[in-house]
């Protein structure tokens, strides 16, 4: 096996270089051509990458047996990622007229990793004011990572107090009302922030994810906490819905709550709830009118009348079994 790699790392060095100024041209095609075709910017920005990635990598773009090489030898990347390398050459190909034999690389299918709400919150807390302020967005909409990077200060009502999500890959608009946390992240970036339009200050969602790597890592080592490092940006999206499917139970309110066309891509959350645990309940009492209208906007429900003491029985389902869940805002509502 050493030997075969070794073969393959001398046979991609020898391989034909292109003019600087050429490959530059053919990336830069590349990635118009991808925009006319109505491609999504995250989408992009990552397929641009990679082939640059190969390129850095001494592949011979015209060389399909030389990209395959590569994708082969990286035993850290998951399947899924070398499936999203063969996309990303796979439309190079069609554009310059290439012919190859596309790598089957089909990523087994498991259940995403749900963390606590702590553990969220921990991450968050770890991060620097503008990645920390991206992840709290992340984690009150569900919204996918482009959506989010894509937000623009126009987006944001910081009147009504709600954030407008943009779809893509065919969602839904979507609109939430945010917590007190967010929106004071956020009144803290427009106000030390130089751009009147964008929110984040990261040229693209390369320099995001590799600053998020960056910071995750950090603070997985200062917290002692390793399951931190399995958090990605779509893992809060996870996290949303099941969070949300186990405090309705309603199908439908998920469904719309992601974006999603079709329930089917929803139900892939209703796997992540344990059925198993019996409902639990947390239990108030309100003496008087203004502390069960106190209850009543934390989510409590009315169970009963009045006691011998005079109070009346509130009741509120227990989600701590799922992450220490409390209410973050949120709320949302779909734009159709």
């Amino acid at each position: 096996m050493v030997k075969v790699e070794s073969q393959i790392k001398n046979r991609a060095a020898g391989a034909t270089k292109l003019i600087e100024a050429e490959l530059k041209g053919k990336i830069v095609e590349y990635s118009w051509n991808l925009k006319r075709n109505g491609y999504a910017e995250s989408t992009i920005t990552t397929y641009s990458y990679l082939l640059k990635w190969f390129v850095k990598r001494k592949a011979d773009l015209n060389n399909p047996d030389s990209i395959k090489d590569i994708i082969a030898m990286q035993r850290g990347w998951s399947l899924g990622r070398k499936r999203n390398a063969v996309k990303a050459y796979d439309l190079y190909t069609k554009m310059n007229g290439i012919k190859w034999t596309k790598p089957k690389y089909k990523p087994v299918d498991k259940l995403p990793f749900i963390p606590t709400e702590k553990e969220i919150d921990s991450l968050i807390g770890g991060c620097c004011r503008q990645m920390s302020t991206f992840l709290q967005v992340l984690k009150e909409t569900g919204a996918r990572r482009g959506e989010a990077f894509n937000l623009k200060w126009e987006d944001i009502d910081f009147v009504s107090n709600r954030l407008r999500i943009t779809p893509l890959k065919g969602s839904k608009a979507r609109i939430f009302k945010m917590s007190d946390k967010l929106l004071i992240m956020l009144h803290s970036l427009q106000y030390l922030s130089k751009n009147k339009q964008r929110i984040w200050n990261y040229r693209n969602l390369f320099y995001l994810d590799k600053g998020f790597r960056r910071m995750r890592k950090r603070t997985a080592h200062k917290l002692g906490n390793p399951r931190l490092t399995m958090i990605h940006f779509h893992t809060l999206r996870h996290w949303k819905a099941t969070i949300e499917y186990a405090r309705t139970k309603d199908l439908l309110h998920v469904q719309k709550l992601l974006g999603h066309h079709d329930i089917k891509n929803t139900m892939r959350y209703v796997q992540l709830v344990d059925t198993s645990e019996e409902e639990r309940f947390i239990s108030k009492v309100a003496l008087n009118v203004k502390e069960a209208a106190e209850l009543i906007e934390l989510g409590f429900e009315y169970v009963t009348g009045e006691y011998d003491d005079g109070g009346k029985l509130f009741k509120k389902k227990n989600l701590s079994y799922l992450g220490s869940w409390s209410t973050p805002g949120g709320s949302w509502s779909s734009m159709d």
